[in-house]
């Protein structure tokens, strides 16, 4: 356990807007804690679904993909067939040697991408309007990046207690 206050504890990072700071906590915070609690996760767990409910490797797999796709409904762009191919793939979970490594490796970059656009986004674009999906329903720059950092620690809260739960 890290001996660290929470990383919205930490102090202001460097070149990302203040508006946007809360974003950038979540964010690194959620990192943190899927690291500590993966460190030593059993990969042949990974697609476990105790009850029913979605599984640890999905979640990691889920997780980077949002991250993906809402950064770039935040830019306006559509998205890839890249894009839509991963997400049609994250029930597919890899159990093989090294599995939850690689994937914690995706959300690292996945995340470290999203600080980038971040650190990028100008304050006087959050209120701009984005459309989001193929039906384009309405959402904001700051929607879209806010509920990035929501999801993943809804998400990141249903990991940890199905990993526990697998383990046991």
């Amino acid at each position: 356990m890290s001996t660290l206050p929470e990383v919205w504890l930490r102090g202001p990072l460097p070149e990302v807007p203040p508006l946007l700071q809360p974003i950038a906590h979540a964010l690194l915070q959620a990192q943190e804690e899927l690291d500590a609690a993966l460190q030593n996760f059993p990969d042949h767990l990974l697609a476990a679904r105790p009850a029913g409910v979605a599984s640890v490797g999905f979640h990691l797999r889920h997780l980077a993909g949002v991250l993906d796709r809402l950064a770039t409904y935040a830019r306006q762009e559509p998205l890839t067939a890249a894009q839509l191919a991963y997400l049609a793939a994250e029930n597919d979970v890899p159990t093989a040697p090294g599995s939850t490594a690689a994937l914690l490796a995706h959300f690292h970059e996945q995340t470290e991408q999203f600080l980038a656009q971040l650190r990028t986004t100008p304050e006087s674009s959050l209120p701009e309007f984005r459309p989001v999906g193929r039906a384009g329903l309405p959402s904001t720059v700051v929607g879209l990046l806010t509920h990035a950092a929501e999801h993943t620690t809804r998400h990141l809260g249903q990991l940890l207690v199905t990993a526990r739960v697998v383990q046991a």
